[in-house]
């Protein structure tokens, strides 16, 4: 099993956590595992994006131009982005601020209203992971106690207390997802 994605959105909206915290999860589940980052010199507003591969196999390169699966958190990277992913393959996006909606008809379209969801659960910050657990319903490549242990390896201690909540929007993801038919 190899799985190759992309992660892309504006910095601020724990683009670059939410490959982390796969990578760790895969980690802990002793894959093999590559995390390449990519930002704007902006601290928040400008683009980012993260490259992460989960393999039971080595991984020969991090440097990928298609995806098994692109989770797509704003519009200019849902322009940039959607031909990049593999015929079959899987673009799930959040619909907040898209004015153009994915139109791809050879790759499976989901959509999660996480920032909705986040508002709702009064939890601005747990965004990011009401995407993962999507993104994990729809490919549940790492398990549950490897996420919560990627969750403590890639937060700072002193935010463990958060771990509980992040774990809570994980499963809201799993609930929401919903297909988009064409």
């Amino acid at each position: 099993m190899t799985e190759e994605i992309i992660i892309a959105g504006f910095g601020g909206q724990g683009v670059l956590s939410m490959g982390k915290i796969l990578a760790y999860s895969g980690i802990m589940q002793n894959q093999e595992v590559s995390w390449m980052p990519s930002y704007g010199p902006e601290m928040r507003g400008g683009t980012a994006n993260v490259t992460v591969i989960l393999s039971d196999d080595r991984i020969s390169s991090p440097i990928l131009h298609d995806f098994d699966t692109a989770i797509i958190l704003n519009q200019q990277s849902l322009d940039k982005f959607e031909s990049s992913v593999k015929p079959g393959g899987i673009l799930l996006y959040d619909p907040n601020g898209i004015t153009r909606h994915p139109e791809r008809k050879d790759i499976k379209i989901f959509r999660i209203a996480a920032t909705e969801e986040a508002t709702k659960m009064q939890s601005a910050k747990t965004f990011n992971m009401i995407v993962l657990g999507a993104f994990l319903k729809l490919k549940p490549i790492v398990k549950m106690e490897n996420v919560a242990k990627g969750l403590e390896k890639s937060l700072p201690e002193r935010h463990h207390h958060l771990i509980p909540m992040n774990i809570e929007a994980i499963k809201r993801g799993l609930e929401i997802v919903e297909e988009v038919k064409a």
